[in-house]
């Protein structure tokens, strides 16, 4: 009889860029942390080290991209719970609209053994969704094609660059806005640029960012502020919430 550690995260990255933390050594050392490896094919050792020096090992027994991993798992220092090996990890992702769910089942020998691991893998898949976010996205880059898309004049190269930075259905609100759709969006900025011909506004330092979410300081030659930027998972941005100085 085996006890099962159950436990789902949603990661706002594509499920390809999930799949690839179990095949490729510097990503999976990313997640786990350094001298940890996998050698990403069926029968391919995996080691994870531990900031404090203790390691885990087993081997990768099925993979199936970008869907399904499943591997061995157990620690190397005598007397823990799991030898070596000693249990199975089944790891399944699936396609969701806000980016990849994980779920991780964890196959062990008791109880106790599954109680322990819980916490443990709530920690670790949190670390997990940190590092894929920071594959997937790049929010300089995002918000400067959307700092660039407010300062084009041309009609058509505006759509096309905010085609290339947001999302269709991309949502605004701050002081002067309450937009939802693209149409929308390019109806405000073209306003915007008739009533303010020549404002401009960049990026003024770099973003905060975390699991899809980045906040960036930016400036206008008369004010400034914060956005906080959603991303999708392919990361375009989905919603934008400006915060003004206050007066």
């Amino acid at each position: 009889m085996s006890f099962t550690v159950d436990r789902s995260v949603l990661i706002c990255a594509t499920r390809a860029t999930v799949f690839s933390f179990f095949t490729d050594p510097a990503r999976w050392a990313d997640w786990w942390g350094a001298g940890s490896t996998v050698d990403g094919r069926p029968g391919g050792a995996l080691l994870i080290r531990y900031p404090n020096g203790d390691t885990a090992s087993g081997h990768i027994v099925e993979l199936d991209p970008p869907a399904r991993v499943v591997f061995t798992f157990g620690y190397d220092k005598p007397g823990k719970p799991i030898a070596p090996g000693g249990s199975r990890v089944v790891v399944t992702l699936e396609e969701r609209p806000a980016g990849t769910l994980l779920t991780l089942l964890h196959e062990v020998a008791d109880p106790a053994t599954s109680e322990e691991h819980v916490a443990g893998w709530r920690f670790q898949l949190s670390l997990f969704a940190v590092a894929a976010a920071r594959v997937q996205h790049d929010p300089a880059a995002a918000a400067d094609r959307w700092f660039a898309a407010w300062a084009e004049t041309d009609p058509a190269a505006r759509r096309a660059a905010l085609a290339a930075a947001c999302t269709a259905d991309i949502v605004l609100r701050d002081n002067y806005a309450c937009i939802d759709g693209m149409a929308e969006l390019d109806a405000h900025i073209a306003a915007a640029q008739r009533h303010m011909p020549g404002q401009t506004m960049q990026r003024a330092g770099e973003p905060r960012h975390c699991q899809g979410t980045a906040v960036v300081p930016w400036t206008t030659p008369k004010s400034s502020g914060h956005n906080v930027f959603d991303f999708a998972p392919d990361g375009r941005i989905a919603r934008v919430v400006g915060l003004w100085r206050a007066p």
